[in-house]
């Protein structure tokens, strides 16, 4: 139950960065957004860390884990910023939020028992994200562009292995110096990529209070699903975390004012039941 809760605060805390991620992502690069999310969240976690951080429990199989974990958080949040840059929030949200179907599959080919009641919920959550897309290309004319889809199963995936990989980082040191890492990890990956393609790192000063605001609702949230491997059913914490996607929903819609359709609302609904059957 404890890492449910925490979960569901995680999801609460991700549902209104992913709703601000739609909207800077309109104002200006990917890559400068998330160096200010990233580096603002690091120095968040260090002062916490440095000072209640267990880094005697700290061994080499933690670090590593840890680091692999930045690595595809990296990859997952990059994802994720195009993927709400191009948007739809009602197709790219239900999408991001999938990624327990993706633990499930890699779970079965991995050789690990699979209930029939897990696959049919694989089964309403893939159907519900159908029903989504297909609702929204209908309205208005609005056509969903395929790279949409593509970066917001990249996204899922990322998440995916970060939270598995993550946790058994946890399980293996401590749970403060495991965060650190890890955004440390995904910094780092971020600043090269940065460095790479040459990218300009001023983003517009008008909205650098929101981006510093985004990263400590996602220093929170990282931190509270790591924060639960070490806790009796740490998947839990995964699946709340993934209904991130049902508030970035809601939020769109009473934001943003993104328009929803009865059959969209029944569509969304049905694919985050999915999910939530799918870890409960």
């Amino acid at each position: 139950m404890q890492a449910l809760i925490l979960g569901l605060v995680a999801a609460l805390a991700w549902g209104f960065h992913d709703i601000c991620v739609r909207f800077v992502s309109q104002r200006t690069g990917i890559l400068p957004a998330m160096l200010i999310v990233l580096v603002t969240g690091l120095v968040l976690v260090a002062g916490v860390a440095l000072i209640w951080g267990d880094w005697h429990a700290v061994t080499f199989r933690s670090l590593w884990l840890s680091a692999l974990s930045g690595t595809f958080y990296a990859g997952g949040s990059y994802a994720l910023y195009r993927a709400f840059a191009l948007g739809p929030v009602k197709l790219v949200a239900p999408l991001i939020g999938a990624y327990p179907v993706l633990s499930v599959t890699m779970a079965s080919l991995q050789g690990q028992p699979v209930s029939p009641g897990n696959w049919i919920a694989v089964l309403v959550v893939v159907a519900g994200i159908a029903a989504v897309a297909l609702f929204a290309s209908g309205q208005d004319g609005e056509r969903i562009q395929p790279s949409s889809v593509f970066w917001g199963i990249a996204a899922a995936l990322g998440f995916a292995l970060t939270f598995a990989v993550g946790q058994s980082a946890t399980r293996a040191g401590a749970e403060l110096p495991v965060l650190l890492l890890t955004r440390t990890t995904a910094f780092a990956v971020i600043v090269v990529v940065v460095i790479a393609s040459k990218t300009s790192v001023r983003p517009p000063l008008k909205i650098l209070p929101l981006l510093c605001a985004m990263g400590a609702l996602d220093a929170l949230a990282l931190g509270l699903v790591l924060f639960a491997g070490s806790l009796p059913r740490p998947e839990f914490a995964a699946v709340g975390s993934s209904l991130f996607g049902l508030v970035t929903v809601i939020l769109a819609w009473a934001i943003l004012r993104e328009t929803m359709t009865k059959n969209q609302w029944i569509s969304v609904a049905v694919t985050f039941a999915g999910i939530a059957f799918l870890g409960l």
